[in-house]
């Protein structure tokens, strides 16, 4: 099945609808995103975005803020530019660290972090690509604690990171935070899946 890659208006379910499907939909997100999660380092974790995932994402926006009509074209224009466009993979990059002041320590020593992410495989290498909706970095040099990244992919690398047990590598090369890991197969074919 050739995965979507834009939530029209069309697409969103009504409320009530949706209110009464909700605690399913979200038992079975959370299911989907277990092989959509990757753990970098001790303080960083990669969710690699699809349409289910905004999909998702938009309608629980819907409901917990109760804009109506009015707030889903909001929401579309926020959640529709991290659903993979066919050639590329997505992720939310989010630094979790519970403690306030070990946080913004952390985070103030970071710009920059989303120019040193990459994917590597078969011999390719990818470089993310931040999304441009802001800049998650301040001219001081401090990171946002969320970064939105693409990996764009030529054909031939999607091939590539189509193969059986391809080994993937997802890395973050800051001078302060550098650690690597390799995406399990279960999350390798799950990605894989969305591709054109």
């Amino acid at each position: 099945m050739t995965p979507q890659h834009e939530i029209t208006p069309a697409d969103i379910m009504p409320m009530d609808d949706y209110a009464a499907v909700r605690a399913e939909r979200r038992k079975a997100m959370g299911e989907l995103k277990k092989n959509r999660r990757v753990a970098v380092g001790p303080d960083a974790t990669f969710y690699f975005e699809s349409y289910d995932t905004m999909f998702h994402q938009v309608h629980e926006m819907l409901y917990i803020e109760k804009g109506g009509d009015g707030q889903i074209a909001d929401e579309l224009s926020a959640y529709n530019p991290l659903i993979p466009n066919g050639r590329e993979l997505v992720a939310t990059l989010m630094f979790e660290i519970d403690e306030p002041v070990r946080r913004a320590a952390f985070l103030a020593g970071l710009g920059g972090v989303e120019e040193t992410v990459s994917l590597a495989f078969e011999g390719e290498t990818i470089e993310a690509v931040a999304e441009q909706d802001v800049d998650r970095t301040t001219a001081e040099g401090k990171a946002s604690s969320i970064q939105f990244l693409h990996f764009p992919f030529t054909g031939a690398q999607v091939e590539k990171f189509r193969t059986a047990d391809a080994q993937v590598s997802l890395a973050i090369g800051h001078e302060k935070y550098g650690h690597l890991a390799v995406l399990p197969e279960a999350v390798r074919l799950a990605l894989a899946g969305d591709f054109d």
